[in-house]
């Protein structure tokens, strides 16, 4: 039987550095529609794959130093991300907190797990054949995904268990980290307060 949801699990966050001007919002109940500009093609690609895989409604900009490289602004779009999918969450009252998925992209096979319980961790391992995939530099890959982590205080492993397509491989860690986090937050009738013994994350 599906578990009725009385609380709006909805955030907006914004941020703004010298380096970065960044607005999200998010909603955990939704539909997986997205509109996202960061002026950089391809993540905004990968975000919007993640909001639709996830069923998530994103919205998310950023103005970005991009003259002088990509880094501030997928790091920090990461880290806003992760500040408002924490807020969205609340308490985490009946939900699953655990979500894993093994996804197939073409030659690219991704595994990602996640634990929604209140400790930031990542552990990534990924090789990227190529340096670049449209305008978006592949190291900050990683960066995006440790900011997301810390700001969120969520587990999050990722493994690339094989693939030669850079893009296929990027996809698929992004609609892998969707699909699991989508479980992770996926409310359990049989979950009486948070799923922990200490009674909180």
């Amino acid at each position: 039987m599906a578990v009725k949801k009385t609380v709006s699990r909805k955030a907006q966050k914004e941020r703004k550095t010298k380096e970065t001007n960044i607005s999200v919002s998010i909603n955990i109940d939704g539909e997986g529609q997205a509109k996202t500009d960061t002026g950089i093609g391809f993540f905004d690609h990968m975000l919007e794959g993640f909001a639709r895989h996830g069923f998530f409604d994103l919205e998310l900009t950023c103005e970005g130093d991009l003259l002088v490289d990509g880094h501030h602004s997928v790091e920090d779009c990461g880290i806003v991300l992760g500040e408002a999918i924490k807020e969205a969450l609340g308490d985490k009252q009946g939900i699953k907190r655990y979500g894993s998925f093994i996804l197939p992209m073409d030659d690219a096979l991704v595994l990602c797990a996640v634990d929604l319980c209140g400790r930031p961790y990542l552990s990534y391992e990924a090789d990227f054949p190529t340096e670049r995939i449209g305008y978006l530099d592949t190291e900050l890959v990683r960066e995006f995904f440790y900011a997301v982590s810390y700001s969120a205080l969520m587990n999050i492993h990722i493994k690339v268990i094989s693939g030669n397509n850079s893009h296929h491989i990027c996809e698929a860690m992004f609609k892998s980290f969707a699909k699991a986090l989508d479980e992770a937050c996926t409310p359990d009738e049989r979950i009486a307060g948070v799923l922990s013994t200490k009674g909180a994350l």
